[in-house]
């Protein structure tokens, strides 16, 4: 999930993520962990309870915001998240409209 800042609603990160903020925490599927929601909602512990990578590019001014972890070894499910970027032409092109075909991505950072 890309954001432009780390002030989102937890309706926002669900749509993105598939983690319903429930009074018993978030919850995807059958597992749902417990979630301290006093202050409301809060990204950044969010992330860190469900060991979700939250990476801030300064210079781009976006963040990264990956998915969860859990058991700190692999994901939960084979199901890639919903991914949105511009192609040459400035076109958003969505990773779901590939849905039921093989696909690879590639990845490739500086750091």
């Amino acid at each position: 999930m890309i954001l432009d800042s780390l002030d989102i609603t937890a309706e926002r990160f669900a749509a993105g993520t598939g983690w319903q903020i429930k009074p018993e925490g978030a919850c995807k599927a059958e597992i749902c962990v417990p979630l301290d929601r006093t202050g409301g909602f809060d990204l950044v512990r969010t992330a860190e309870r469900l060991r979700m990578a939250l990476v801030h590019d300064e210079a781009g001014g976006l963040w990264a915001l990956g998915p969860e972890t859990l058991g700190d070894r692999a994901l939960v499910s084979a199901e890639a998240p919903e991914l949105e970027l511009a192609d040459l032409e400035g076109t958003g092109f969505r990773l779901s409209s590939l849905r039921g075909q093989k696909v690879v991505l590639v990845a490739w950072a500086p750091w």
